[in-house]
């Protein structure tokens, strides 16, 4: 029998029936020879630190409870682990039961069991003022070790290490089925079940967004938490560290979360499957990795996606049918067990729960609010609920304010278990309540999970990147492995080698292309508006007037910005060249998906110099007014370029003669073909109309009225009806060809005309304006190409070059657009091989550090 322990209020916890592990207790009989003097070899309150020195003795070796500095979970350790003693009591009850039994006294057994529950509420506390003290101690070694004191290199700590191999997975597309099959602690509960207010009493701060009733937490949430010298918090994308400590900086932490989980939720969805990765270290904090998913649902309401029921379904089953991993079931104690939805979930997940850990929140609500305290025994038991648990606890995280701190939760949340009749009746064990016990329970069961584990998942992934290397060997053996990013740099070299290619190009090149494609594109204006107009004036002095003044409109409104687009339009052209040339046996198919992007990107970037047309404009107006041909070879080629010029229109006006008016009659009888009716007409109109021009061979471009009523009516004598508009439209192509005949004629009698031209064509009959004209065209063809050319090579392409670095850098951030634009099995099989290789190297490196530790 114990004594009565009155006087000393003294807490006897839970785990001291499991200390027959560490102590021998045949020993502690012949200590303690008799009931009655027991009371007496107890130590006193005010001299607690000599009852320990004491109780050194009993200890097997190898414990040694003072010889160094420990932390909370090592001296949870040797006495016995809350979390392992909540697994075992829950199935095993206490071995003890059998001595109770023998008490006959009810008086004395519930004496007995008032005591007990002073006893272990005061070894709690004195638990807890221990690991504080050793808490404060472990962070003062860590703050010397981070201010560099010890001169040693810090290595990166283990739960990081691990955190990392998770990131590093969750990006992985596992199309080779290998699947990720490593511990985490899957936090998963009904919506405002209190995950969140869990997770952030674990992690000993407020770091998440709170809303009243309505879905805050949208995405899964991954936290890791590590032991550190500072309250920190950091993302792993971000170097920008959060400091715990302060409001601001806790305020700017739950609103980046809030902002990343609306950023990842797409377009008309409610809930987002990509993970948000946060780092949160501190003292005394327990390691682990956890993921906060959202809650579970049971009806879509108005503002939600149709299908986000079933989405956080898809997440929750997606996380919590890894095999490894430890479901965290987070059940709401003020309201009806029946109303629960997570709890059916987990058990389809994990029906012998042999990974599950069970949380009832809200125990100071439920106390109050329930009529009968055993139900809240029944669910701790396991016994109300259809689902098994590895064990279970009852916390309270606040009074339902969210402006608490961590530390008034945590004060009246051991206010309350000290004064909650739960405790004080044995419905619920001193290590199945508070949070703190919760953490060490969890970090415990976590990392017994992952040594199981581990080793088995790199097994695996080492398999995985055997068979992904043999696919490679047997697929592309004169190949090097290169990933997406590597592909990339490969192909941004190509790229910029070709661009520099265009400065390769001679000014020769530029000049001809430059020269034939604007001629192409003016050569109609200056026929048909110029030259044409001022021919048929058949008058030397109106035919230069009308050139001139046509010429200068043209060169003030038109000219200049056509060449403009004729130079921008050769630069794409010839740049389109050098990018989709393909290089022989070396050209790489595997590139032009993204080779076609940046062409398009930088010709959609690049504009050409505003202050071009300025200048253009003076030079091309100044080259126009020379009328002065200094030689014979000038003169030659002027006349050459007048001919190939008019022979090309006359052939396309003879084009169109053909198909007004059929076939001749060679082709009829050749290829067997006729006439239509309107042909016939058109036919008989040309007829009458060229022996309108062999009448008077210096006729007008246009026919008079009279005349064309004369037409019309010799037609209509031989049986033919046709209006007005025929006979011009028809008239109009018969006299086209007749002129440039005749301009052609002009042509070589012109040849011999320099002689002529050089004495102003004084005393001579012949004049050559029109050659002139061709001349000053061809001039200023020559004189504009050498200009576009010289802004080309000295200006343009450099600043194309500079538009080409800019988007292959924007290319390089856009991780989606490298996806999109470099495909292929190739691409797929050397970004697998090269995760593979990563994760592989990482969980080994894990491996060996876990094996160091332990």
């Amino acid at each position: 029998m114990m004594p009565d322990l009155d006087e000393y209020k003294w807490i006897v916890p839970d785990f001291i029936w499991e200390l027959d592990e560490h102590l021998d207790f045949e020993k502690i009989i012949k200590a303690l020879p008799d009931a009655d003097d027991l009371a007496k070899l107890l130590p006193d309150f005010d001299k607690i630190g000599e009852s320990f020195t004491s109780l050194k003795g009993f200890f097997s070796p190898g414990y040694n409870l003072v010889s160094e500095v420990i932390g909370a979970s090592d001296l949870l350790l040797l006495l016995g682990s809350p979390g392992e003693t909540a697994f075992r009591a829950t199935d095993q009850g206490y071995d003890n039961d059998k001595e109770y039994k023998k008490v006959s006294d009810k008086e004395k057994i519930d004496q007995l069991q008032e005591e007990l529950l002073r006893t272990q509420l005061k070894y709690q506390r004195m638990l807890e003022r221990l690991e504080k003290e050793n808490k404060e101690l472990r962070k003062l070694v860590l703050q010397r070790d981070d201010k560099g004191i010890h001169q040693r290199k810090l290595k990166k700590s283990l739960i990081d290490m691990y955190s990392e191999v998770l990131d590093i997975l969750s990006d992985y597309d596992a199309s080779y089925n290998t699947q990720d099959h490593l511990p985490r602690v899957v936090v998963v509960g009904d919506q405002s079940a209190g995950k969140t207010s869990v997770l952030e009493m674990i992690a000993q701060a407020r770091i998440f967004p709170r809303g009243s009733g309505e879905m805050m937490t949208r995405s899964p949430v991954k936290v890791t938490l590590s032991e550190g010298p500072h309250h920190v918090a950091l993302f792993k994308d971000s170097s920008r560290e959060f400091d715990l400590t302060k409001e601001e900086d806790l305020a700017a932490l739950r609103n980046e979360i809030e902002i990343r989980m609306r950023n990842s939720v797409k377009e008309g969805c409610t809930v987002s499957t990509e993970t948000i990765s946060l780092s949160v270290k501190g003292p005394g904090l327990q390691r682990m990795v956890l993921v906060d998913l959202p809650g579970v649902i049971s009806t879509v309401t108005s503002g939600m996606a149709p299908d986000t029921k079933e989405t956080i379904f898809s997440i929750s089953k997606a996380y919590m049918q890894n095999p490894n991993a430890i479901i965290l079931c987070i059940q709401d104690g003020s309201v009806d067990a029946e109303r629960s939805i997570v709890t059916d979930l987990v058990s389809q997940m994990d029906p012998q729960g042999k990974r599950t850990i069970f949380v009832l929140t809200k125990v100071d609500l439920a106390e109050k609010n329930t009529a009968s305290p055993s139900r809240i025994q029944q669910i701790i038991e396991g016994k109300l609920f259809p689902m098994k648990a590895l064990g279970y606890f009852a916390v309270v995280t606040g009074k339902g304010n969210s402006s608490e701190s961590i530390e008034s939760i945590k004060e009246y949340e051991e206010e309350f278990f000290q004064n909650s009749k739960l405790l004080k009746t044995c419905m619920l064990k001193a290590h199945q309540v508070t949070t703190k016990n919760l953490s060490l329970a969890v970090s415990d069961c976590f990392w017994k999970m992952v040594r199981e584990s581990v080793e088995q998942q790199a097994d695996a992934f080492k398999a995985t990147r055997f068979n992904l290397e043999t696919e490679w060997k047997n697929n592309y053996p004169r190949l090097r492995e290169l990933d997406r990013n590597e592909l990339f740099e490969k192909a941004k070299n190509e790229i910029l080698d070709e661009v520099i290619s265009l400065t390769q190009v001679t000014p020769k090149h530029w000049e001809e292309i430059l020269q034939k494609t604007l001629w192409e594109r003016v050569s109609t204006h200056v026929i048909e508006n110029i030259y044409l107009p001022a021919a048929q004036t058949m008058n030397s002095g109106t035919f230069n007037t009308t050139v001139d003044i046509k010429l200068k409109q043209w060169t003030d409104k038109q000219l200049p910005n056509k060449a403009v687009e004729v130079a921008w339009e050769t630069l794409q052209e010839e740049f389109s060249r050098f990018m989709t040339e393909q290089k022989g046996k070396e050209h790489d198919d595997i590139f032009d998906k993204l080779k076609q992007a940046v062409k398009e990107e930088t010709i959609k970037r690049h504009k050409w110099n505003e202050r071009a047309e300025d200048s253009l404009r003076v030079i091309q107006h100044n080259a126009l007014e020379d009328r002065s041909i200094s030689d014979k070879q000038q003169w030659d080629a002027a006349i050459h370029f007048m001919e190939e010029t008019l022979q090309s229109r006359l052939k396309d006006t003879e084009s169109v003669i053909e198909d007004m008016v059929g076939p001749d009659w060679k082709k009829r009888w050749l290829y067997w073909i006729g006439r239509t009716k309107e042909q016939n007409i058109r036919n008989e109109t040309r007829n009458e109309l060229e022996k309108l021009i062999k009448c008077n061979e210096e006729h007008a471009a246009y026919l008079a009225n009279d005349e064309v009523t004369t037409v019309r009516k010799n037609l209509e004598a031989r049986g033919v009806t046709v209006d007005s508009c025929l006979i011009k439209d028809t008239w109009h192509q018969i006299y086209r060809r007749y002129f440039l005949k005749t301009a052609l004629n002009h042509c070589n009698l012109c040849r011999r005309g320099f002689y002529y031209y050089q004495r102003h064509f004084v005393d001579s009959e012949l004049e050559c304006n029109d050659i002139v004209l061709f001349w000053r065209i061809q001039r200023m063809l020559a004189i504009t190409a050498n200009t576009l050319r010289q802004q080309l090579t000295n200006t343009e392409v450099r600043r194309l070059e500079k538009n080409v670095k800019e988007v292959l850098e924007d290319f390089a951030e856009d991780n989606e657009k490298k996806v999109k634009l470099l495909t292929g099995k190739r691409v797929q099989l050397a970004e697998d091989l090269k995760k593979v290789r990563e994760i592989q190297e990482k969980l080994e490196a894990f491996i060996e550090a876990l094996h160091q530790e332990k």
